[in-house]
């Protein structure tokens, strides 16, 4: 299924959506399933609003953080290298997306 059209509220073609839900409609969506040939028209609502703090230390999966990764470590420097990482000589540091750096479980190594 793809979806082909997004319409936002007050647009044409949203009308009568926005007169059913008003407020709550996000969007309307045109989805098209190509196998069953069916055009599917879907509307995206809110449900609920309530506050919400986002914690400011976690940081964002693609965000670069250095890895500390020591003299003579060549395995941990290869693994760094072959998840995409890559050596900063400025910072004298390799450098990697901080999911890559979760996922090969260097957590302790993070110097940011």
């Amino acid at each position: 299924m793809r979806i082909l059209k997004t319409i936002i509220p007050g647009r044409p073609g949203s009308k009568k959506w926005v007169e059913k839900y008003s407020d709550d409609l996000v969007c309307v969506r045109y989805k098209y399933d190509f196998e069953r040939k069916m055009k599917i028209k879907a509307v995206e609502l809110i449900v609920e609003e309530k506050p919400w703090n986002p914690d400011k230390n976690i940081l964002p999966a693609n965000k670069k953080v250095g890895i500390k990764v020591l003299y003579g470590e060549i395995n941990i420097g290869k693994l760094v290298k072959a998840a995409g990482g890559y050596w900063n000589r400025k910072r004298k540091i390799w450098e990697l997306p901080y999911k890559e750096a979760i996922a090969l479980g260097l957590e302790e190594r993070i110097v940011l």
